[in-house]
């Protein structure tokens, strides 16, 4: 299974698909989705979703933003329906967002009519622009800089407007960046009984982690042993959040 640019989105098929994902990272790291998020939504391919990973580069227009990224899912979606790589004419659609990408896939389900089987929100955040980009606290002095939505503005929207209905909100144990909390009561006043939260190990950057190929050398040294730990150590955080997002997602198949 390879890694397909269709439309400017980076794509991946499986045989016989039970469902697709749409997937948005983080703001410094979405330009290349399919590199810096690799081993996970390969992982989650390998279970049969379909993963749809949308590239794009933070302004201070996260409205603007969220819509480019909605239209640029749906042209490929009709895409790979139209050239007969997925021939299903429907499979739920779950949005999974990473800390950015939480706030957007929150704007496309409050401000776009689109239909999910429910969204994965990871590591959500929702700071402010002089909090977000260390630069803006010098310049916001003589100039009023902020993204639109503001964090107040966003957490608004979503409490008036959200639609989608099934949340799995994802915060890990040693996230300094993390602000799940705020959302998890707006969305369990809107859906009570519909939104999970759950904390795992790990930090910010887990769901980063790759594929780490380590070769000892010709005698196993200290310096080896401390690499095999690390692998571990990462893989096993990465291990937990793919289990905790394929057991939501589909509670009757094994992760």
């Amino acid at each position: 299974m390879d890694w397909k640019e269709i439309r400017g989105n980076w794509v991946l098929i499986p045989q016989n698909p039970i469902g697709i994902i749409h997937f948005l990272g983080g703001a410094f790291v979405a330009t290349a989705p399919h590199l810096t998020y690799r081993w996970l939504l390969e992982q989650l391919a390998s279970k049969g979703y379909v993963v749809i990973a949308t590239p794009f580069v933070n302004t201070l227009d996260h409205i603007a933003i969220a819509k480019s990224v909605l239209l640029n899912f749906e042209r490929t979606l009709e895409r790979l329906h139209d050239a007969a790589l997925l021939r299903k004419l429907y499979l739920p659609t779950y949005g999974i967002g990473h800390s950015m990408g939480c706030k957007l896939h929150l704007l496309i389900g409050s401000l776009c009519a689109v239909e999910r089987a429910g969204n994965i929100l990871i590591s959500f955040n929702n700071y402010a622009a002089r909090d977000a980009i260390p630069l803006v606290e010098q310049l916001n002095s003589t100039l009023a800089i902020e993204f639109t939505p503001s964090p107040l503005e966003t957490n608004k929207i979503v409490q008036e407007s959200y639609k989608v209905r099934r949340n799995l909100l994802i915060k890990f144990n040693n996230d300094t960046l993390d602000q799940s909390a705020v959302l998890t009561k707006i969305l369990q006043q809107r859906f009570p009984e519909m939104v999970t939260i759950q904390t795992l190990p790990g930090t910010h950057t887990t769901p980063l982690g790759q594929d780490i190929k380590w070769q000892t050398g010709t005698s196993f040294t200290p310096f080896d042993a401390f690499g095999q730990w690390f692998k571990q150590e990462v893989y096993r955080d990465l291990t937990q959040l793919k289990r905790a997002i394929l057991l939501w997602m589909n509670p009757l198949s094994p992760p």
